[in-house]
């Protein structure tokens, strides 16, 4: 006897909803979100416990409580509702969802694997992104003003952050020595986070491994391993690189015409490109472009000689640089899944097609 459930979640309630095998609706109740209050309404389900409940803020910590009580989850991404919506029909829509097996994107939610390492890396990407905004707003400041020849000395030498604020009218001076000290205390707090991520990097195997990768270093190597966990969950290189934003989209319509003696054949146009996948993870993908950027600035690097030779057969170099960062993706995964050693023979550039 199989039981489909979908759980809506909220901060203060929880709205779920029980099916039968038949899609016969069993059941609906509102409860609190409490882990002791959930946990005592699955256990009290009988048969067969099949969850289905959407990504968001509290997913994690829902996985953690309820995947003891349950013989199957799923963690859903959440699909854009057309007309009427309410928690309960959000429920039942995902009790129909895992019941018929609907197509969809599943999230990979770990909950005890790498805890120390996965919140160092959220915290390191938290102080990016805030130290990055604070940076802007201050050079919007002295931009606005049209004070266009800035050097980052503004950020982190404060005699020259004072002597262009004191170019600025008296009027703007507070706001923009209010947005310098941000930039300040943001920078200390970026150390702390990249310090802890650091500290938590060094106690893996696997980030050590992976950092030995040029142009991967022990920070990105902590967030390789931080996001991925397991690597075994990508069976293909190329479902790696869909993940990481690096697969290529194509799309075409009416492929096929009728040929003179009347069978069906493909028309010669060719397949429409239209870029990378829009739905991936944007560290990763930050990631690996970032280390094929750095990777082509060294001179004698076998991956930069693939590089030159790609551009010198006509290949864009933003093309060339995308091909790059997918061969140090696919050698960080084949690293990760096998628990190899860096081998640096294998980055031999492929020799060129015969003339």
């Amino acid at each position: 006897m199989n039981r489909y459930i979908g759980l809506d979640a909220h901060s203060e309630s929880c709205t779920i909803a029980v099916m039968g095998e038949t899609g016969r609706r069993l059941r609906k109740q509102v409860l609190d979100t409490r882990a002791d209050v959930l946990i005592d309404f699955f256990k009290g389900i009988a048969g067969h416990k099949c969850l289905c409940l959407e990504d968001g803020q509290l997913a994690e910590w829902l996985v953690e409580v309820l995947e003891p009580h349950v013989d199957k989850l799923v963690v859903i991404q959440p699909e854009k509702h057309a007309g009427q919506k309410s928690d309960e029909e959000d429920a039942w829509s995902l009790a129909e969802h895992i019941r018929v097996r609907a197509k969809g994107v599943h999230v990979f939610k770990p909950t005890h694997e790498l805890r120390e390492l996965r919140e160092a890396a959220r915290m390191y990407m938290v102080s990016v992104k805030e130290i990055v905004r604070a940076k802007g707003r201050l050079r919007a400041r002295f931009r606005s003003r049209g004070m266009r020849e800035l050097t980052n000395a503004i950020y982190d030498d404060p005699e020259t952050r004072r002597e262009c604020i004191s170019m600025l009218p008296k009027e703007f001076r507070p706001r923009v020595k209010w947005l310098g000290e941000q930039v300040d205390a943001m920078s200390r707090l970026h150390d702390v986070a990249q310090s802890t991520l650091e500290k938590s990097a060094k106690k893996n195997a696997d980030v050590l491994r992976l950092a030995t990768i040029p142009s991967i270093g022990i920070v990105r190597a902590a967030m390789i391993v931080a996001i991925v966990v397991v690597p075994h969950r990508f069976r293909t290189t190329r479902q790696f690189w869909t993940y990481c934003g690096l697969g290529i989209v194509r799309r075409s319509s009416s492929d096929f015409e009728k040929s003179p003696n009347g069978n069906w054949r493909r028309r010669t146009k060719g397949i429409q490109i239209r870029g990378l996948n829009p739905n991936r993870n944007a560290v990763l993908k930050y990631v690996f472009k970032g280390a094929a950027t750095c990777v082509i600035r060294q001179t004698n690097h076998p991956l930069r000689r693939h590089y030159d030779q790609m551009v010198a057969q006509g290949t864009a170099p933003h093309l060339a640089r995308l091909t790059i960062a997918r061969r140090i993706a696919a050698t960080a995964l084949a690293m990760f899944k096998k628990k190899e050693a860096y081998q640096p023979e294998k980055y031999l550039a492929p020799a060129p097609a015969p003339a």
